[in-house]
């Protein structure tokens, strides 16, 4: 078995990265995807690199420093559990993929969110 590649980490909002998770789906297909323990946040295993060009409003990029990670087992950072694991056949996030993912589930939020104040909802 290959080893893993290494990897950064795009930390969203739980809702935002939920919408982008069926984005990808339904579009490209997902990569490994982590959720944390609180619920609070989602987290996109991404090529190593991303860090140095990640500006998205809303979100960070944590830097791994190369670090690998198993091809499956124990989610790589503690607290957390793989809401969509690595074994899924796409070994990490294409970064354009999901900014664009991530800008979509933005404005769908802003939309609903929108729509539910008027109703009154």
């Amino acid at each position: 078995m290959a080893p893993a590649p290494a990897w950064e980490l795009v930390t969203v909002p739980s809702r935002q990265g939920l919408e982008a998770v069926d984005i990808l789906r339904l579009r490209t297909g997902v990569g490994p995807v982590l959720h944390d323990a609180s619920g609070d946040t989602l987290g996109f295993l991404v090529p190593t690199g991303t860090a140095a060009d990640w500006d998205l409003p809303g979100s960070a990029c944590t830097q791994t420093h190369g670090r690998g990670r198993d091809e499956v087992g124990e989610p790589p950072v503690a607290g957390t559990r793989w809401l969509v694991a690595p074994e899924h056949g796409i070994p990490v996030n294409d970064p354009t993929l999901l900014r664009l993912a991530l800008g979509e589930a933005a404005r769908t939020i802003e939309a609903a969110d929108g729509i539910q104040a008027v109703d009154g909802r």
